[in-house]
């Protein structure tokens, strides 16, 4: 099963036809912004890696799905 990506995070305007990849996903973006929040907090001086990576997916899945929720 695929992940719902949320589509293109900056999407090309309409009209723009000489683009044609649409760069990181929304899913993508929120997972940044998820890992950025995660960083700052972090204070036990053990160095972030594949659990924090792992947990900034998962916020940004649950963003995905609230944003979905109230379309």
């Amino acid at each position: 099963m695929s992940k719902d990506t949320g589509g293109p995070a900056f999407p090309a305007p309409a009209g723009v036809a000489h683009i044609t990849e649409q760069g990181m996903t929304l899913r993508d973006y929120f997972a940044a912004k998820a890992m950025q929040g995660i960083i700052s907090a972090w204070n036990t001086g053990i160095p972030p890696g594949q659990l924090t990576s792992e947990a900034a997916y998962q916020y940004a899945d649950a963003m995905i799905k609230a944003r979905n929720n109230n379309e």
